[in-house]
């Protein structure tokens, strides 16, 4: 029985695919996964801007898997990318032996922080107009 190892892939798929094509290779590498891995979770980012122009293109759908499979099946996947026509880029990476698969949350951490920091009290602007004021006279 050989080892399996946790791993993370993200695909850039062209625009060009239209919602229909991006649906049908979203679909077809789940089930390729599924198939010789065990597939742990599916974030789909959506529309982005691209840092540069692939293939002539500003934007790429991006999507992220994480899944378990033994040390031959990435090798195999990284082949099926390159041959896929839609797939602009992709990445895969064995994930350190321990770290838990994390899903994105939904809601913005922006927000959150905003909530969880503490006020801070400012003192009135007429006491600290007055402070320096009776330390020069001093």
């Amino acid at each position: 029985m050989a080892l399996k190892a946790n791993y993370e892939t993200v695909m850039v798929i062209s625009m060009k695919q239209g919602e229909d094509g991006i649906q049908a290779l979203i679909e077809k590498f789940k089930a390729l996964i599924e198939k010789h891995a065990t597939l742990q979770s599916v974030d789909e980012w959506g529309k982005r801007k691209l840092a540069y122009l692939i293939n002539k293109e500003s934007e790429g759908y991006y999507v992220l898997m994480n899944f378990e499979a033994e040390a031959e099946f990435p090798a195999e996947l990284d082949r099926i990318y390159k041959i896929t026509d839609g797939i602009m880029r992709s990445l895969i990476i064995r994930k350190p032996d321990g770290a838990e698969v994390v899903v994105a949350e939904k809601e913005p951490k922006v927000e959150k922080a905003a909530e969880e920091a503490p006020a801070v009290e400012e003192a009135p602007a007429e006491e600290a107009a007055e402070a320096p004021a009776e330390e020069a006279a001093e």
